[in-house]
Parts: C-alpha cells; structure tokens; sequence
C-alpha cells in the first residue's frame, strides 16, 4: 500500500488515500482506498501512468497519477511507486525504454535512419512513378502551355533559325518519335503528341515539357554545327529529351516533392520552411540525376533503334561542358581524367546531372551500366 493524495475534482482539498496496484489481465489495476468509502478500482486503461525517465537515477520529485474521470493522485515516494508497478506486471513501452535505456534509444535512431534511407530511396521513386500514371496528359499540357508562355515573356526569345533548317530537324525529330521503343508497362496507355519549337535563349540547350513539347535553342543548333558533330549529334539530344517525356519526368519530379514533403511532416510534424525547400532541393537533385540516366538509356535504345550513332551525342556534351567552363571562367577536365576525378566529389553530389565525362563515356560505348 502507498500513500498518496487524491484531487477528486469535486474539491480543491485533497484527501490522503492508500494506493495498491494489483496484477491484472493487459497490466496492473489501481485499487483506491480511501476512509469512510468503498475501495475504487480503475484498470490499467483507465489510468495515466507516469512515465520513469531513468532506470538507474532515483527519481527527485514524486509521481503524478492522472486517473481521468477520477481525478489525479500525487504520489510522494516516486521510487516504491515505480517498484509497485513493476512488482505488478507493468512492462515499459517503447516511448519508455527510448527514454530510460540508450541501447534501445541507439536501436531505434538506427531503425529510424533505415527506414528513412528506404523510403528517399526506394519508396518515394515508386509511389511517385505509381501516382504519376493518374494524372491526366490534359493537365501537363497545360502546365506546359504555361510555363512556355511565361519563359516566352521572359528568358526566351523567338528563333533566328531559318525554317528551312527547323523543317529539318523537325523531320529528323519525327523520325525518331516513329522509332520509339515501347514505353514503360506503368505508362503504355501514355500517349503524348510530340512536338518540336525553337527558341533563342539559355545558350546551347534543350529541355522537354509534360505532355511531348520538347524545345532547342539556338545555341544548340550552333554548338552542333561544329566540325566534327552534326544533325547525329542533335538527334542523340532530341532523343535524350524525348526519353524525358516518355517516363513522364517532370511530372514525377513534382509528385516526388509532394511525397517527400508528406513524409517530412508525417515524421517531423511541423516542418519549417527552411528545412522543406533544403529537403525539397537535396532529393530533387538525387531524383533528377537518376531521371537523367533513364533518358540517356531511353536515348540509348531510341537511336539504335532508329539506327542512328550515339558518338555525336556524347562529343556534342563534351562539347557544350567545354563551352559553359570557358564561358564561366573555370577550365575542362585535365586529358586522361574523368570529370569526376578533377573536379571535387561534393560538387557532383549537388549537381543535377550525372559527370559530363562518364556519360559521354558511356554514350560513346552504346551502353551504360544502369540500363537494363
């Protein structure tokens, strides 16, 4: 028996009562005695217990007990409380050992870490792919009707390519789209309508919006109308690009961010701003990278399909790296190197592209590792 003081909530007085906690079936009862009535018993869900936060420390203060519609106890000697309930059958919960035990406390950052390893690197990609089938194509056309628009009022101009060489490549660009190898079994009911536009603007570039508009700049074309490049060279990129719409990737780019930040508030609650746009821009370069290698292995099939080089591709890349070092003052990776080697690690890690060099490697070989 232990003595303690009961709030009833009837009055403010508290009354000295005697305490004993007894076996019982899913963990001990609480049987209240109290002079001049009849003993009141509360089962082991009925009552709040206090958690114990060390094992090993005798506790400073006593123990609250919150007895619901009951009231509360205070329990002054916190420790013979604690062997009560042990003595009881009481076992610690999980939230309980995490607090009193740091063997448990090690074990479950480590589950933590693992699970959130599995879920960025496995989980999100395939809940991400699987959602993605259910968006309509009307709605990526037009977002993408609206981000052009809204470039064309800004970083983009209309094209100085003449049309007879747009009706070119437009031709070579239709071709390959005949020669597209099946599509992903998620997405073989995805049927965009393909489509080519030039614009003037981003230096040499090509990028691919949801629902099958692609666009090439001006200084693409140029940048392959060196020595030694080429209309192969341009159709390795158009390919690349198409692989881009074919998987659907900026479409699961925003659906991945989506998950993520579902399950940064699912495990964090609240989640700050900052730490939801830092989270948002490390996963999205990860996530951007491997859509990058599914392009090129998309590319990869496209051209030999369609019976066409991959070498230009590959030369054209270096080419533009070259270009864009020259023009922003640093210099191309030293002859014999690979770009990673000459360039420090963490800068390929916050790259949203794979190395330049070891993809142009692979492309000049037909095959990467990662394409199955």
């Amino acid at each position: 028996m232990l003595r303690a003081r009961w709030f009833d909530g009837r009055s403010s007085q508290p009354r000295p009562v005697h305490v004993a906690l007894v076996p019982a079936r899913g963990g001990p009862a609480l049987v209240l005695h109290a002079s001049g009535a009849a003993p009141l018993r509360l089962e082991g869900c009925q009552v709040g217990w206090p958690e114990r936060w060390s094992a090993r420390t005798a506790p400073q203060q006593g123990a609250v007990v919150d007895l619901g519609e009951a009231g509360s106890l205070e329990v002054d000697d916190a420790a013979a409380w604690h062997a009560a309930r042990r003595a009881a059958g009481a076992r610690a919960g999980v939230r309980e050992r995490l607090q009193t035990r740091w063997p448990a406390l090690l074990a479950g950052l480590l589950l933590a870490a693992v699970a959130a390893a599995l879920f960025y690197r496995h989980a999100t990609p395939w809940l991400a792919a699987q959602l993605t089938r259910h968006v309509p194509l009307a709605w990526e056309q037009a977002l993408s009707r609206q981000a052009l628009r809204q470039m064309d009022d800004g970083v983009l101009t209309p094209s100085r390519v003449t049309p007879e060489r747009q009706q070119a490549l437009r031709a070579r660009f239709d071709a390959l789209v005949a020669h597209m190898p099946a599509l992903p079994a998620r997405y073989a009911r995805y049927a965009p309508r393909y489509t080519l536009d030039f614009r003037r603007g981003l230096g040499a570039n090509a990028f691919a919006l949801p629902g099958g508009t692609i666009v090439v700049t001006d200084g693409l074309v140029e940048a392959a109308g060196a020595p030694g490049l080429g209309d192969d060279a341009i159709a390795g990129v158009l390919a690349h690009e198409i692989g881009h719409v074919a998987h659907r990737h900026t479409t699961r780019m925003l659906v991945e961010q989506g998950v993520v930040q579902m399950g940064l508030g699912l495990a964090l609650g609240d989640v700050s701003g900052l730490l939801a746009t830092g989270s948002s821009a490390l996963t999205g370069l990860a996530y951007q990278r491997n859509h990058e290698r599914e392009a090129d292995c998309h590319a990869l099939a496209l051209l030999r399909q369609a019976g066409l080089p991959s070498a230009p591709m590959a030369d054209l890349l270096l080419a533009m790296g070259r270009g864009k070092a020259a023009k922003e003052g640093g210099r191309p990776p030293d002859k014999g190197k690979t770009e990673a080697e000459s360039s420090p690690g963490w800068a390929d890690w916050l790259g949203s592209h794979p190395a330049t060099a070891e993809r142009a490697r692979q492309l000049r070989a037909g095959q990467a590792p990662h394409c199955s």
